[in-house]
């Protein structure tokens, strides 16, 4: 065949590719375009329960609105954002060595980028803060000290590894409050602990605390938390954070932040001091999860660990 034939050929063959590229570009559509509103729908739809309610939050669109950004925000979990609804979560440093009273300082940032220093006082403190590893060890809810410009600060006891901490708080003049997350960089040799077993019994300082209840996905349910010493019931234990106790339930993976409220407070004639403690909670999803309870007795606050499954399968009580 003669060079002006070959040269004919070859623009014949680039035309085809070309148009079956085109072809293909037209029945794909643009990478990054279509694609992300239905993506942001399908999570919309199957958004969990809302981290700072007691019911699932509302799925549907009223229209006119974006399904993607912070509206679909509001419908995770908490702690799983480091900013939302403007607020940020602004660690001084992301990365503190190793030890026993590791001084941290934050600021929580408003939508105008300055540090906020008006909060709404929630369960008798501006501002909770949790520390916890990434293996779910290491548990720690303390309540640092700000100062008039906006900085928080706090000592923590920390081991090498990821540690993720929470700022749970109400800005002054919001409505709801927010759970933020940001993520910790603790330097050092790291062992990731297995996650416990499941179990319906745990001990602290001589404390046996047994809890009795199901978690379900995307439904709210009733745990109840009961504590003893050496056998008997303590019935005199002491308000902590406006309440008998107070439960923090972390999912295992993600370290999303659940909502969860107790029944009663103290004071208001039918909540008992104890051995009982009844709380609701809503899980977002099947999968393994760590509870952590803090009661006050003695004038000492202490913490007991549980792992609970949420699939509905599971009954923990006087059978588990």
């Amino acid at each position: 065949m003669n060079a002006p034939a070959k040269l004919g050929v070859y623009a014949l063959c680039l035309a085809g590719v070309f148009g079956l590229a085109a072809g293909l570009g037209r029945a794909a559509g643009p990478i990054g375009v279509d694609d992300e509103p239905a993506a942001a729908e399908a999570e919309h739809d199957d958004a969990p329960a809302d981290a700072h309610g007691d019911e699932p939050a509302d799925t549907h669109d009223d229209g006119g609105g974006d399904h993607g950004g912070e509206a679909a925000a509001a419908h995770l979990p908490g702690g799983l954002m480091v900013s939302e609804n403007g607020y940020t979560f602004a660690l001084d440093a992301a990365a503190l060595p190793a030890g026993p009273a590791t001084p941290l300082s934050f600021r929580i940032l408003g939508p105008d980028g300055d540090a906020v220093t008006a909060f709404t006082e929630s369960h008798e403190e501006e501002l909770h803060l949790i520390a916890v590893r990434r293996d779910l060890t290491g548990y720690q809810h303390v309540h640092p000290v700000r100062d008039a410009a906006g900085t928080w600060s706090i000592p923590l006891a920390l081991t090498p590894g990821e540690w993720k901490l929470f700022a749970d708080f109400v800005p002054a003049g919001e409505d709801d409050g927010l759970v933020l997350g940001v993520d910790l960089a603790v330097a050092g040799a790291y062992q990731p602990a297995a996650l416990p077993a499941p179990s319906a019994t745990a001990e602290v300082d001589g404390y046996t605390v047994t809890l009795d209840g199901d978690l379900h996905p995307g439904e709210e349910s009733k745990l109840t938390l009961s504590v003893s010493r050496d056998g008997q019931p303590v019935t005199d234990l002491e308000p902590y954070l406006g309440a008998y106790g107070h439960l923090v339930a972390l999912r295992d993976g993600d370290l999303a932040y659940l909502h969860v409220h107790p029944e009663g407070e103290p004071g208001d004639g039918t909540t008992a001091p104890g051995p009982d403690i009844a709380f609701y909670a809503t899980a977002a999803s099947a999968g393994d999860y760590r509870l952590f309870l803090d009661f006050k007795h003695d004038g000492v606050v202490r913490t007991a660990e549980f792992t609970m499954h949420a699939d509905g399968a599971a009954t923990y009580g006087e059978d588990s």
